[in-house]
């Protein structure tokens, strides 16, 4: 056979994963294979080569951006026939479906789809009609749980039967059933809703099955280690007839179980096809080998996963830099020098560095460092520290509190948490002051003697003389601990709970690290005040607009990075307790534990050409120093790809991390030893655990030492319990095992 030009490019496993078009395919496609490329070029020769018409062919991708990559590709490859491709992501093309057929599951076909806000709205109602108190469950964990159950095709029958004794659940079950019927009444759907209802209607109507099975005699699959239990059936059921499916994903970057993804759609499809043909892309073009085989080290720790072994035609390229910091502050500032440095002396530019972290709370140290050293930078897929919800809330009671009559501190906090006043009283209010030319808090004040205010008037007025009170309990306290005061009087905590429950963690995280940020202030002025804190924080807390594609350092999560590469890659936290998680680490779910391993694997295959992992022996949580170890995944990294101390980067010590003559066998963890942080021990005691190590109690469960302090002839053990929460035990009393 004489092949196109365009084939003759590919490697030997890209053009069989081309060729090989009857049946189903499985393409395990590792990081930086070219798996986009072995896609477009798979379309092209099933029109060119095999003749199939373009709308026989569907191509589902998970984002509009790789489906407009996608797009734009084929149509460089087959010209004007590529408009006739069905090329979009799975809510789009059951869109499509669903506009044509709807009606044969009750719906009309100009249904209406339902964002967030409208979701919300509409689960106000259903929990109202239910006399259901947000304090006992809220929208947004309403439907979060409900989003949850449609992942898995659960109906609100399904939904009940599970929840049998579990008083929450039925509650949620009686919920999603009056949720489902007013969105039917109201011909809308939510997002979930959009595969759920073409599901339903493939399996309900085998005529339309058979339509579309008709006209996609050829589907493709991206990302398929990233599709949920709906997706999965939509793509089978579509699939049954001609099994000419082909699915391209690599199960080692299967990071989204919390968004519902399942792993074992991928590892499981040679049992639900038992005819598929595999095809392994092990050819990475993106990394160098040094960077390729630490990640193939790291990964193969996981049980669960297709055995599979990337390899690179690159260079060697320069081995991996490991920094241990002493704290946060100077893991930022370790990163930014570094920046600085090869962008003055080696040509660098700002746009090929990525500083990636496990937690959106870890930014704060990297923002401020980047923007004392005039370092430009974006932050990819989030929200500045400053300008997140609870960080701009607990501000704005600082200044409240410092400044009441700055009236739109006063206005943003003033129902938050709720207090029963409403943006008709707040305009009252206003309306009062401008009149009488007063400020907006003395309004307040003066609530109970303001008859146009009525009923408010009570609840003015017990707002005005909490924010009164905090004020002359301002200098009464250190300023980490009047923080930590009002979040607590002002029931914000207890307010977050409820307000975003399904996003709780993430928000306790961004507070804690703001409490931090106060506590090193407070240790670090001279004449610790709430002015300064402020002054401080606002000097960093502007950031400039950026454009697509700027010259700037792209920050963000490690989940975010997935999809992209960058020349050089900071990923900072490599630690006990951050990553792996601490929730993972207390969980003992191997499971999850794989998954955090993954998202090492991910972090350490965006780097091309280097790759410096950091961590601290310190680092400050929720205004607190908390002792560290590194990450497990640091151990499982070998000798040889590890570099050795130079320049200014000082890792762990000499004696501890350089190895004259480093063997295959020579890992992180033997140069390690000598790196743990000494306490103090009280005579004739010996702990058999340390700061990071999981522990088990009689009566606690498991849990992380979070402190070890001195306490006499004893030691007092600080332990975070996945059930109970954080303890402090004696060592002679506690009796905590050690869990290895």
């Amino acid at each position: 056979m004489i092949m196109d030009n365009k084939y003759t490019s590919l490697n030997e496993m890209q053009q069989k994963a081309v060729f090989h078009t009857e049946g189903p395919v499985l393409i395990l496609a590792g990081a930086g294979s070219g798996k986009t490329r072995v896609l477009t070029h798979r379309i092209a020769y099933l029109i060119e080569e095999k003749n199939i018409k373009p709308w026989n062919i569907l191509a589902i991708t998970f984002t509009n951006k790789a489906a407009k990559e996608m797009k734009e590709r084929v149509d460089k490859l087959v010209g004007d026939d590529a408009d006739k491709i069905w090329v979009s992501t799975f809510h789009s093309t059951c869109v499509r479906i669903l506009r044509m057929h709807i009606d044969k599951i009750g719906y009309e076909k100009n249904f209406i789809i339902y964002d967030t806000l409208d979701q919300k709205a509409l689960m106000k109602e259903c929990l109202k009609k239910l006399n259901i108190s947000d304090k006992v469950i809220t929208e947004k964990a309403a439907l979060s749980m409900i989003s949850s159950a449609k992942d898995e095709l659960k109906s609100p029958k399904d939904y009940e039967k599970e929840a049998q004794d579990d008083f929450k659940k039925l509650k949620i079950a009686k919920v999603y059933k009056l949720y489902q019927k007013r969105l039917m009444s109201n011909n809308a759907l939510d997002f979930d809703d959009i595969i759920v209802k073409t599901v339903e209607l493939f399996r309900t109507r085998v005529d339309v099955l058979e339509q579309f099975q008709d006209r996609f005699k050829y589907l493709m699959v991206d990302e398929y280690q990233d599709t949920n239990t709906a997706q999965y059936q939509f793509v089978r059921l579509l699939a049954s007839k001609r099994k000419n499916l082909c699915v391209v994903g690599d199960d080692d970057q299967s990071i989204y179980k919390f968004r519902g993804a399942n792993i074992r759609n991928i590892l499981d499809f040679e049992k639900d096809f038992k005819e598929a043909y595999v095809i392994k892309l092990e050819e990475n073009y993106r990394c160098t080998k040094c960077i390729l085989e630490a990640a193939n080290k790291v990964i193969r720790n996981n049980v669960t996963r297709k055995d599979k072994t990337l390899w690179t035609g690159n260079e060697q390229g320069q081995l991996i830099n490991i920094y241990n910091a002493q704290n946060e502050n100077d893991e930022a500032r370790f990163i930014a020098d570094e920046i600085i440095e090869k962008t003055l002396n080696q040509g660098e530019e700002y746009r090929n560095f990525a500083l990636l972290y496990r937690t959106n709370a870890q930014s704060r140290a990297l923002e401020e460092t980047l923007m004392r050293k005039n370092i430009p930078y974006r932050l990819f897929g989030g929200t500045p520290f400053y300008q997140r919800r609870e960080i701009k809330d607990t501000l704005a009671y600082i200044r409240a509190i410092l400044l009441p009559s700055e009236d739109l501190s006063i206005k943003r906090i003033i129902n938050v948490p709720r207090r029963g006043i409403g943006a008709t009283t707040v305009d009252k209010v206003e309306q009062y002051a401008a009149m009488y030319e007063l400020d907006f808090f003395d309004v307040l004040q003066e609530a109970d003697e303001i008859p146009q205010l009525g009923r408010s008037a009570k609840k003015l007025k017990e707002f005005a003389n909490f924010i009164s009170i905090l004020k002359l309990e301002m200098g009464t306290m250190k300023l980490v601990d009047f923080v930590e005061h009002v979040l607590k009087q002002s029931g914000y905590y207890e307010y977050m709970r409820k307000e975003f429950a399904d996003d709780l963690d993430n928000r306790l995280e961004n507070i804690g690290e703001f409490i931090s940020k106060v506590a090193i202030y407070e240790e670090a002025a001279d004449e610790p005040t709430l002015e300064g804190l402020l002054e401080e924080i606002s000097l960093v807390a502007a950031i400039d607009n950026y454009e697509e594609g700027a010259n700037v350092v792209s920050l963000m999560t490690l989940h975010s990075a997935k999809g992209l590469e960058f020349p050089i890659v900071f990923m900072s936290g490599v630690e006990e307790g951050i990553f792996p998680s601490y929730m993972t680490i207390v969980s003992e779910d191997e499971a999850d534990m794989q998954e955090e391993r993954r998202l090492c694997y991910v972090g350490i295959t965006r780097a091309q050409r280097n790759l410096y992992l950091t961590y601290a022996k310190s680092r400050m949580v929720h205004g607190r120093t908390q002792y560290a170890r590194p990450s497990r995944f640091l151990e499982e990294i070998p000798g040889e790809c590890i570099a050795q101390a130079a320049n200014n980067m000082q890792p762990i010590n000499a004696r501890s991390f350089v190895t004259s003559s480093p063997t295959e066998n020579s890992t992180f963890s033997k140069r390690f030893l000598d790196t743990k942080v000494q306490m103090p021990t009280p005579k004739n005691i010996v702990l058999t655990y340390g700061v990071g190590d999981v522990v088990k109690h009689k009566k606690f469960g498991a849990g992380v030492v979070k402190q070890i302090n001195p306490a006499g002839a004893d030691f007092e053990i600080t332990v975070t319990f996945t059930r109970v929460g954080e303890k402090k035990l004696m060592s002679q009393f506690a009796g905590l095992q050690k869990i290895e």
